[in-house]
């Protein structure tokens, strides 16, 4: 029997916002859940899920998990090794081609979007992706490239602010078009079931961007903090963020971020498209809407991210 929709990293935040949406509204015996852990499977069949499992660094479980599915939901894997990034999608990619000899699924890949539609973006955390997406087009599958635009609920690893920070340092301060991670996962769901798209790369953001120093300011409206908002060089920067870092990242983490930084302030994050308001057929929370809420809700509002020891 087939199976339209199969959701990889179906337990993390972006993978469960699709799946969410598809539990709402198609039938169950349309889609499945996949994890890299057999672990997983009771929490999903205990919902009434169908669950696979994938995982990444064994393409034989790949392989058994993508047997007659139409759609397959890719997510990227949750790593700045690029290397280690760079195997685990081919094991995917070349699953999935050898799926394509007697049908051809689509892929939708959990892409970012550093650049925009452009592809030569110098941040590191979008080498893996542009990387992928080549990857994607050599083998000829079918696939969809989902540029999905910097989650609004992780603002404070981007600026390195923790609830104790008194003043914020960065080497950059460009416009961010920060979008909420659960109006991207019912909007990649959406994108999905409407179908199409083939070998395309498509962008899912927010209709409005946001700078650091504005994010800062927000915060102290917000929280009644007096948090202040410092340029510095590259070097300073690293410096400073490896001495006093309270998520315990190391240097490594703060250098390779400095690309991240010198592609916001080329305004690599400021691309909107209408294609997510489209999708949801609303307006997505503005990024200054998004971060006042979780605020108002906790204002010391914390990432997970941020820290080296949290999942």
């Amino acid at each position: 029997m087939t199976l339209k929709y199969l959701i990889t990293g179906a337990t993390g935040g972006l993978g469960a916002g699709v799946l969410s949406y598809l539990a709402a509204n198609v039938p169950a015996s349309e889609y499945a859940a996949a994890s890299s852990k057999e672990e997983n499977r009771k929490q999903f069949e205990d919902r009434g899920i169908a669950f696979r499992l994938a995982s990444y660094d064994d393409p034989q479980t790949l392989e058994t998990a993508f047997e007659d599915v139409e759609n397959i939901f890719f997510v990227s894997t949750n790593t700045f090794d690029i290397e280690k990034r760079r195997k685990q999608h081919q094991n995917f990619v070349v699953a999935a081609k050898k799926m394509n000899l007697t049908w051809k699924p689509q892929l939708w890949y959990t892409s970012l979007a550093f650049g925009g539609y452009n592809s030569d973006s110098k941040a590191a955390v979008q080498q893996g992706h542009l990387m992928t997406e080549e990857m994607m087009k050599e083998t000829g599958i079918n696939f969809t490239s989902i540029r999905e635009g910097l989650y609004t609920d992780a603002f404070p690893i981007f600026m390195g602010w923790y609830p104790s920070t008194s003043t914020v340092y960065l080497p950059s301060d460009g416009p961010i078009a920060f979008t909420l991670r659960s109006e991207l996962g019912e909007a990649n769901a959406r994108l999905m079931i409407r179908g199409g798209y083939d070998r395309e790369t498509v962008l899912l953001t927010a209709q409005q961007t946001v700078t650091f120093s504005e994010i800062v300011d927000l915060i102290n409206e917000t929280t009644g903090r007096n948090v202040q908002f410092e340029l510095v060089s590259p070097e300073e920067f690293v410096r400073l963020k490896t001495a006093s870092d309270e998520g315990g990242k190391g240097e490594g983490f703060f250098q390779a971020l400095l690309s991240w930084y010198e592609g916001i302030s080329k305004g690599e994050t400021c691309t909107i498209d209408p294609l997510m308001a489209d999708l949801l057929d609303r307006q997505p929370v503005p990024p200054r809407e998004a971060i006042q809420a979780f605020l108002r809700e906790n204002r010391d509002y914390e990432w997970h991210q941020n820290y080296v020891n949290r999942s």
